[in-house]
């Protein structure tokens, strides 16, 4: 037992590990983005509290980098004990369905535009920015985005939620007798949480709530956070990670292109 231990603890190191240079440049460019988002008093006054611009950049990539790699070192463990652990690499029997649904997805998600962005008007024209190419936002779609949301909603949360789940109600069962159930609600209460974790980026980028925006905000990211679920507990976390890069990667080319 102390053994697999170790081997467990070493594996969920090692992983942790490659996640500090996402995070890293993943958290720089997000930060980045959410800071020229800002309104210019509230940016001001950001920036005077820390000092410079660079000292809040220094601190959100250091923080970025420590939640995301605690959380990773966790969720890894907790993806083992529920038998959600997979070897971090890409089998073309599973790639083919991931990318096909991640770029039906993507399209999907890109619709943003002509629906909700033709009902809210700061929406629409939210979307006269992507006509160019930008590359920070980009990176932070693809590494943010798609790693460390899918470390921190889908490895750890939903991992969380799945092993207090069995240990509350199905102790005698072992990890692989876990009800499916257990991880269909696990899914929905992790992409619910994803979804809530949206709402103070919309209050900044609209300056309030409104019916239509919470609707819009957990119908985007709460669906699509069920995907990324599924696929994570069908295939792995690596593969949720694609398919999360990939809705950002090709919903991002149809508004280059559109607009």
């Amino acid at each position: 037992m102390k053994k697999l231990m170790n081997k467990r603890t070493g594996r969920a190191f090692l992983f942790a590990l490659t996640l500090i240079p996402v995070a890293a440049i993943g958290g720089y460019f997000s930060v980045r983005l959410l800071l020229s988002s800002l309104d210019p008093s509230m940016l001001e006054d950001a920036i005077s509290k820390a000092g410079s611009e660079e000292i809040v950049l220094a601190v959100s990539v250091i923080m970025t980098v420590v939640y995301a790699t605690v959380l990773g070192f966790f969720g890894w463990i907790i993806s083992e004990k529920i038998g959600l652990a997979r070897p971090i690499q890409f089998q073309k029997k599973n790639l083919i369905p991931v990318l096909v649904i991640s770029m039906i997805g993507g399209v999907v998600f890109s619709l943003d535009a002509w629906t909700f962005g033709r009902w809210i008007p700061e929406v629409g024209s939210g979307y006269a920015a992507t006509g160019s190419f930008d590359i920070g936002t980009w990176v932070a779609s693809v590494l943010y985005g798609g790693v460390i949301e899918e470390v921190m909603m889908r490895l750890f949360c939903m991992g969380l939620f799945v092993l207090i789940g069995w240990k509350l109600f199905f102790r005698g069962k072992t990890e692989m007798e876990i009800p499916v159930g257990c991880f269909v609600f696990a899914n929905i209460l992790s992409a619910l949480l994803f979804a809530a974790g949206h709402l103070p980026a919309t209050i900044v980028s609209f300056g309030g709530l409104t019916p239509l925006l919470i609707f819009r905000c957990f119908l985007m990211n709460g669906a699509f956070g069920l995907i990324f679920g599924r696929i994570y507990r069908k295939h792995g976390i690596q593969y949720a990670m694609l398919a999360h890069m990939m809705f950002h990667l090709v919903s991002r080319t149809i508004w280059l292109i559109a607009f």
